[in-house]
């Protein structure tokens, strides 16, 4: 495997069946975008609100580039989708901003929320991802797939392939497609997924799936290279299928070892 951390677990049986450096905290990215959409869904607001694109409160944003035009309109629904399918951070920004009590208060519920879950080494300050101080562990991120199956809208938002979204205020429209590329491929079954990268987070990927016909929950993090996470999920479903492993590229392992020792000199620090 490449990704620094993983961990697989049967959501029938709750048996781990794979792990590696669960406990290991790290940066998650934009998986963290799956709790935004939960804590939006948990307020119950209606979701045929148009709301405007409003990234005000979210520093992060500074200097990030976005096709969504700011201060145009669209559902409170699409922005979901757009945040949860096509990962775009003024979606995610913009579903805090018209949170009840405003921006603080929905991170303050990120957090309860992550506490109500059992999420012990996770920690969130923005609603995106961007903030390198998003951090969680292969195991919390596995408590929070296993919350996710109360949440099907987020199942349906997440797998969704691609959409025309359209905006109000002015009009225009929006073509997005899902991070996720297995999304596309029949041989997966993919009841949920989320995607994530940033420099210090390295490819992210959580998916609720069906591997040798059960449920499970896959989470890989901190993956090298555009698609390691992905191939990562394809050589441990291989490896439970089979139980062949499959050979990992030198320069995935070179980076692994190199994040690793990075970790290990931050933690004597």
């Amino acid at each position: 495997m490449a990704s620094g951390s993983a961990m697989i677990v049967d959501l029938r049986t709750n048996e781990v069946l794979f792990s590696s450096h669960p406990d290991l905290v790290r940066p998650i990215a934009s998986i963290t975008k799956v709790m935004t959409a939960m804590v939006v869904l948990d307020a119950s607001l209606p979701l045929d609100e148009m709301l405007t694109v409003d990234i005000s409160h979210t520093p992060e944003m500074k200097g990030i580039y976005s096709r969504v035009r700011l201060n145009s309109q669209i559902s409170r629904k699409n922005m979901l989708l757009l945040a949860l399918m096509s990962s775009e951070n003024r979606a995610a920004a913009s579903l805090a901003h018209h949170y009840p009590g405003g921006y603080d208060a929905f991170i303050r519920a990120m957090n309860a929320k992550a506490k109500a879950l059992g999420m012990r080494n996770t920690r969130f300050v923005e609603p995106t991802g961007l903030s390198i101080h998003n951090v969680s562990t292969a195991r919390d991120l596995t408590k929070l797939l296993i919350a996710t199956k109360q949440y099907p809208l987020i199942g349906q938002l997440s797998t969704t392939r691609e959409e025309m979204a359209t905006f109000a205020n002015p009009a225009y429209t929006l073509p997005f497609r899902n991070t996720n590329h297995l999304v596309y491929r029949d041989n997966w079954n993919i009841q949920l997924t989320k995607t994530g990268f940033t420099n210090a987070a390295g490819h992210c990927l959580m998916m609720r799936t069906l591997i040798k016909n059960r449920p499970v929950t896959l989470v890989v993090m901190d993956a090298f290279g555009k698609y390691t996470h992905f191939a990562d999920a394809s050589r441990l479903r291989t490896w439970l299928e089979t139980g062949k492993a499959q050979p990992v590229p030198e320069a995935a392992l070179s980076y692994k070892r190199q994040k690793a020792a990075q970790m290990a000199n931050n933690s004597v620090e």
